[in-house]
């Protein structure tokens, strides 16, 4: 009822001041009559030259400044390789309308032999929809991977497996240039920190994603969005990384395009190897023991990825892309686990086991796309995409796992090998349609979804020096997901204030998860699902005055559980320890609300509450069987609700200081209630600080120093994290008439970006710590090649 009459108030307020408001509109066009589309247009006061309103030019290179109070004004409109438009002595009074006609740019005069034209973007923009994290203002993104780069960005905390959670909430779905990485935990861990941050030119965060986008992902979408070079002409930059560190880590890349006024054709190759370390250390009472537990880990990561695609024009309304991408790296592991097993009433060793695991990984992944566009330039369009995708993992683990006595004699050997590839192919189409209707836009489109997934568990026994098949303890699992979708999406102005946009989308899920084992009496039943499900969203933005925007949100997602979460069977990381799944998951379901104030363009606050039905979280439990075992399992939970807090600023202190502030905070609980009375109810506020300061230093040298402060809070179901920080440096400086740009950082200097916490749940208490190669020096240094004096083409 609150809410009903919030929105009515709303909608009343923008309908009293829409009478009262006065506007100012006009065309931007360039010399050969072509519209300059979005390009800025900014509102000045002539008294004293302060910025009074800014927007974006439309497709037709059309602007409208609203709500414009009575006075003197010049307006500056401003586009890459033309020279400022300028319209002075604007002179407006109450609730007048002024058409300032066609605004024409003029192509920027070259003097010299060469031009160089610099467009620069705040690091952090906040839009109604998304939120937008530019990598290239952050000189501490030098060296890092994708996964490094998403701690910095606003409302996102990455926990201590590398799993991503925004505004609190887990359940990310992550886009490459607008296309869905159809990979989850391990797998897309893997994937991120393979792609460096040279290959990335912005990262948007859209937390509550409107009926266009598939409701897959509880805490929205990460869009990640490859650089892309929009200069007419061919060009080029070649990237090339070096971070020492403990063990090195290097990359060097190549980007390239050439583009006209009919095509745009680009590609990029890049390899990369990394070598890295992370240690874990587990003290655990469960049953009568005490179990203290040490992991080691090390690896070496080699591969290349490439990206190769074109944009044709086909005419002024119709277009065709084509895009390839790939990635292919070998991965080498090594794991040396040990446990110490001791009685814990009289604190005596019993036995140790010592498990050196060696770890053999492929992973081939390969997407192609073909898209067709047609936009008659007055609102109404058509969009087809076709997509397919093929992800291949294989795996060979080799595991001793061997037990010694408290004098260090050796009890017993048992050599295991693991054998587990996985083929996953995706087929995608998606067909989008917009248009104008009743002053407004109706969007309506749909989308088929089908993903096979073929993975093999093989186990393997050393048997007199011969690895031999355990059949009871190998499976096949073949799973098929088949999701289509439609939706119907309508938004439009309701005054000159309030705009208002209202969506529904329906996705109907077929999916059937055969088990194949090799010993009859382990079958298990099919995971067979079968459903249909509505997902509403509602979005309102309320340009109150040039100074005050308010944004109000509310979606309903689902997050379906992964393929390897469904296989029952155990993965034994060692004798002591397994990963365990699920069939009998069920899809997890949410619903979120958000409110967005953002003052003087500048200043962001948002927040959010949601609650999670059946949310899908991984447990650490004890065996049934064996008591010295632990495992790690996959349950719903009953319910969870999150409340949220995020704000931040970005402000220019002088003409040599800038700061940029964030701030995440929440307040969740999770709740269960499972068999012979297991319970869990545990609520936990938790806080996240960003901060950065970039400098203007002497001989034209760019500094930075940023760092974060983790509080406490809760990862996954019930394991209860501790406060942890980081420092990093940064130097940065152009050379060669801007062609050659050299960065230089230092990561977490005092080395705190380690984790630690506990766990208490089903008579296994578990507190550990951890930490990885996060104190590292890295250098990078990129070139630009071609003629950089030829104007952007949008």
């Amino acid at each position: 009822m609150k809410l009903i009459l919030f929105i009515t108030l709303l909608i009343a307020c923008s309908f009293q001041l829409a009478g009262q408001s006065s506007s100012i509109k006009g065309q931007l066009l360039d010399e050969s009559k072509q519209a300059i589309v979005f390009a800025n247009v900014a509102l000045y006061k002539t008294k004293d030259s302060s910025i009074v309103k800014g927007v974006i030019s439309d497709e037709n290179g059309i602007f409208k400044l609203k709500d414009v109070a009575q006075g003197s004004y010049y307006l500056i409109a401003s586009y890459l390789g033309f020279s400022d438009s300028k319209k002075e002595n604007i002179q407006i009074s109450a609730q007048e309308h002024i058409d300032l006609g066609i605004l024409t740019f003029k192509n920027a005069a070259i003097t010299l032999q060469e031009t160089i034209v610099i467009g620069n973007r705040p690091m952090v923009e906040t839009k109604p929809d998304r939120t937008i994290f530019n990598v290239e203002k952050t000189i501490n993104s030098v060296g890092a991977d994708a996964i490094n780069l998403l701690r910095k960005a606003p409302g996102i905390t990455i926990d201590n497996n590398n799993n991503i959670n925004v505004l609190g909430r887990s359940g990310v779905l992550v886009y490459i240039n607008g296309k869905r990485l159809p990979l989850k935990g391990q797998d897309l861990s893997n994937y991120l920190q393979n792609l460096t941050s040279e290959q990335i030119d912005r990262i948007e965060i859209i937390t509550n994603p409107g009926a266009q986008y598939e409701a897959e992902g509880n805490a929205g979408i990460i869009d990640i969005r490859i650089k892309k070079d929009k200069k007419l002409g061919a060009n080029a930059t070649v990237n090339s990384g070096f971070s020492p560190g403990r063990y090195p880590q290097s990359n060097l890349s190549i980007n390239g395009n050439y583009r006209n006024k009919k095509i745009n054709a680009f590609g990029s190759f890049g390899g990369f190897n990394r070598e890295s370390f992370g240690n874990e250390y587990f003290n655990s009472f469960q049953n009568s023991l005490n179990l203290k537990e040490a992991n080691q880990q090390s690896s070496e990561n080699k591969g290349y990825d490439y990206r190769l695609g074109s944009d044709i024009h086909l005419s002024e309304k119709h277009s065709l892309g084509f895009l390839v991408n790939g990635q292919i790296s070998n991965n080498d592991e090594n794991i040396l686990n040990t446990i110490e097993i001791y009685n814990a009433t009289t604190n005596e060793l019993d036995s140790t086991l010592i498990a050196d695991s060696h770890t053999k990984e492929k992973m081939q992944q390969q997407s192609y796309s073909i898209s067709y566009g047609f936009n008659n330039k007055k609102g109404r369009s058509l969009n087809l995409d076709l997509d397919y995708g093929r992800y291949k993992n294989e795996s060979i683990r080799f595991l001793p796992n061997k037990y010694y006595n408290q004098n260090g004699e050796l009890l017993s050997e048992l050599i295991n090998q693991f054998d587990t590839p996985t083929d996953i192919e995706i087929y995608t189409l998606t067909l989008d349609t917009k248009d104008s209707i009743f002053e407004g836009q109706i969007s309506v489109g749909t989308k088929l979804n089908l993903v096979n997934s073929d993975n093999s568990f093989l186990f393997f026994d050393e048997i007199d020096g011969v690895f031999t098949q355990n059949n009871r303890q190998s499976n096949q699992f073949n799973y098929k997901e088949n999701v289509y979708a439609g939706y119907l999406n309508f938004a439009r102005p309701l005054g000159s204030q309030l705009n208002v946009s209202l969506g529904l989308r329906t996705e109907k899920t077929e999916a059937k998860g055969v088990l194949q084992v090799f010993s009859q009496d382990l079958e298990e039943p099919t995971v067979d699902l079968n459903y249909l499900d509505w997902f509403p969203s509602m979005g309102l933005t309320w340009q109150a005055n040039s100074q005050n925007l308010i944004a109000f949100n509310f979606g309903r997602r689902i997050n379906r559980p992964d393929y390897k979460v469904l296989n029952p069977f155990n993965f034994q990381l060692s004798q002591l320890s397994f990963l365990k799944g699920n069939p009998s998951l069920r899809p997890e379901v949410v619903n979120n609300i958000e409110i967005g104030y953002t003052y003087n363009y500048k200043y962001n606050l948002k927040l959010a509450y949601s609650e999670t039905k059946n949310r899908i979280v991984q447990f650490i439990g004890p065996d049934d069987i064996d008591p010295r075992i632990k495992v790690y399992s996959w349950q719903n939970l009953g319910k969870q609700k999150v409340f949220n807090i995020n704000f931040n600023t970005h402000i220019t202190i002088n003409n040599w200081w800038d700061t940029y502030f964030n701030l995440n905070g929440g307040h969740s609980r999770n709740q269960a209630d499972y068999d012979d009375g297991v319970t869990v109810d545990i609520e936990s506020f938790s806080y996240n600080i960003y901060y950065q300061n970039t400098l203007k230093l002497p001989y034209e040298i760019s500094g930075e120093i940023s760092g974060y402060f983790n509080g406490p809070g809760i990862w996954e179901g019930v394991f209860l994290y501790e406060p942890t920080y980081s420092l990093n440096l940064g130097l940065q400086r152009k050379f060669l008439k801007e062609r050659m740009n050299v960065k230089l950082s230092v990561s977490d200097i005092f080395y705190q970006s380690g984790w630690s916490g506990f766990s208490d749940f089903n008579g296994l208490y578990s507190r550990g710590n951890g930490n990885w190669d996060s104190r590292r020096a890295s250098l990078s240094i990129s070139y630009k090649l071609g003629n950089q004096n030829t104007k952007s083409n949008g």
